[in-house]
């Protein structure tokens, strides 16, 4: 059985998910709720995040070349990335506090200086595609290793939209910012190839001016 998928992003009034200030603090409230098994974060969002809000990258110390021993109630951290553009930049994801564990989804086409880079530093990585992620093999892989039963999307267009074109998501969570971005505005759903039905399952404001949606797929 596929495991279930929450889409949760934060959104400008006008759909953007660039090009305005994201309450940080609310987006990562909202996404503890859910008690998810694992956070699938796209290795692009991940490395935009570090540019913008990291700072300079720390130096690699002898502890991030193995794995953290923490709590089994915490999720695992699940990234697709086939390019290995997380090279250099993956140990300060496991440094956080919040996650149980780094798994890197790769494929038989990730370059074999990543995969050195991932094998010395003891980190879980699987080969789930040719060229690109196979993302039904994947999904069964987390659910039988790994035991993940409930996921949280909390990733950029690119996969969120994948996802939904596959039929993979059952529930969209949204925190729309009271901001309109305009004609720079990057729009969460456009690449998404069908018409998708929706009911709405929560309404809420919060901090008097921020609104969570939460939308379930009608069958």
């Amino acid at each position: 059985m596929l495991p279930k998928i929450i889409l949760h992003n934060s959104i400008s009034l006008d759909g953007s998910l660039t090009n305005f200030e994201v309450n940080m603090g609310l987006h990562y409230q909202i996404a503890g709720k859910y008690n998810a098994d694992a956070r699938l974060i796209g290795s692009n969002t991940i490395k935009v995040g570090i540019e913008l809000f990291g700072g300079d990258v720390p130096p690699e110390e002898k502890k991030d070349f193995e794995k953290p021993e923490r709590s089994g109630n915490l999720p695992y951290w699940v990234i697709p990335d086939t390019k290995g553009i997380l090279k250099g930049l993956l140990h300060t994801c496991r440094r956080f506090e919040y996650c149980k564990g780094i798994i890197v989804l790769i494929s038989e086409e990730t370059p074999e200086e990543y995969v050195r880079h991932l094998k010395e530093r003891d980190y879980d990585y699987h080969v789930v595609g040719k060229r690109h992620i196979d993302l039904k093999k994947s999904l069964e892989l987390l659910s039988e290793k790994y035991s993940v039963s409930t996921i949280l999307a909390d990733t950029g267009r690119i996969l969120g939209n994948l996802l939904l074109n596959h039929g993979f998501v059952s529930e969209i969570s949204l925190l729309v910012h009271p901001v309109i971005v305009g004609n720079k505005s990057y729009n969460i759903f456009s690449n998404v190839n069908k018409n998708i039905k929706l009911k709405l399952r929560k309404k809420e404001t919060l901090e008097k001016k921020y609104l969570w949606l939460v939308y379930a797929f009608e069958n």
